[in-house]
């Protein structure tokens, strides 16, 4: 048992290692600039449990990679304090500042009046849905916050990977490229199944390209809310002589119905993978989007590097 000054007698302590000097010493860990703008997730989608845990951990692998960041979740659905409206967040922000600027000055404190964005708002999509799109565009304006809107986190190399391991979790894809791995289940034709479109087929498939060259198996961009989409998708793939499909949904989750996804794997009659979901590599491209938004370099965060 540890005394209130330290471990008990007989337990190392754990020092805190030196630092290195010369040009082999590790980079010191990027944080936050003081007084950024807070990122606002954008979450799409009915509001529940499940989408507010993905977007906590998202939001969680942001955070471990920039401490200090100040991170919040804005519900495009949402309309109470569980789920918080995306409208709703970035009025709070916006006040919270001004707030911040009024207690500087009633305490004598110098204080430079809030300019600039007070939140940069990024989508949890992977493509660009242009429906979803609208409405997170049209909350930023109604909350008359300053607030920077960025882009869909997709098409990314990052978002093929992450696709190629929700395949390889199902048994649908070979799990390692370098040691040829195999799966005798593994799929010799993909879907890569998104929503909102013939825009954003086109995009996915980018990524699309991306993941065959991962796999070395054709893949096939397909939309899920258009009709027959899918459907034919797999009879191009089983023509062109593939016989075992999977269909990965190219989509994070929250913004995709249950439905949508269970009438497409009936249409292509194969397995399917699940969403991306909270794979680390969404949280590093929210947050690649929030500072690329900021014009903050990954060197740069460490220096305290001016805020637009």
């Amino acid at each position: 048992m540890s005394s209130p000054t330290g471990p008990a007698s007989g337990l190392p302590v754990r020092m805190p290692r030196p630092r290195q000097s010369g040009r082999h010493r590790r980079p010191e860990p990027a944080v936050a600039p003081e007084g950024a703008p807070a990122l606002v997730l954008a979450v799409p989608g009915a509001p529940g449990s499940a989408p507010r845990s993905l977007a906590e951990e998202v939001i969680s692998i942001a955070r471990s990679e920039l401490p200090g960041l100040d991170a919040r979740i804005g519900y495009l659905d949402g309309d109470d304090a569980e789920y918080p409206s995306l409208g709703s967040v970035l009025a709070h922000a916006a006040t919270e500042r001004t707030a911040r600027y009024e207690q500087a000055l009633a305490a004598g404190r110098d204080a430079t009046e809030p300019q600039g964005v007070v939140a940069v708002v990024v989508p949890l999509l992977a493509g660009p849905e242009n429906a979803l799109m609208r409405r997170i565009r049209q909350a930023v304006m109604d909350s008359r916050a300053a607030a920077e809107l960025t882009d869909v986190l997709g098409p990314h190399p990052l978002l093929a990977e992450a696709l190629h391991v929700r395949l390889s979790e199902a048994g649908l894809a070979r799990a390692d490229r370098a040691r040829l791995f195999t799966v005798t289940t593994a799929a010799d034709g993909i879907i890569l199944a998104t929503v909102g479109g013939d825009e954003a087929v086109q995009a996915a498939g980018i990524t699309g390209m991306l993941l065959a060259a991962r796999l070395a198996v054709p893949v096939l961009a397909a939309a899920l809310d258009q009709e027959g989409s899918i459907a034919a998708a797999a009879e191009e793939l089983r023509g062109s002589g593939s016989a075992q499909l999977a269909l990965a949904p190219y989509a994070i989750g929250p913004e995709v119905p249950d439905s949508l996804l269970e009438t497409a794997v009936k249409e292509a009659d194969c397995a399917t993978a699940e969403p991306l979901g909270a794979y680390p590599a969404i949280g590093k491209l929210v947050l690649s989007h929030y500072s690329t938004a900021l014009g903050i370099a990954p060197q740069q965060q460490t220096q305290g590097a001016p805020v637009r």
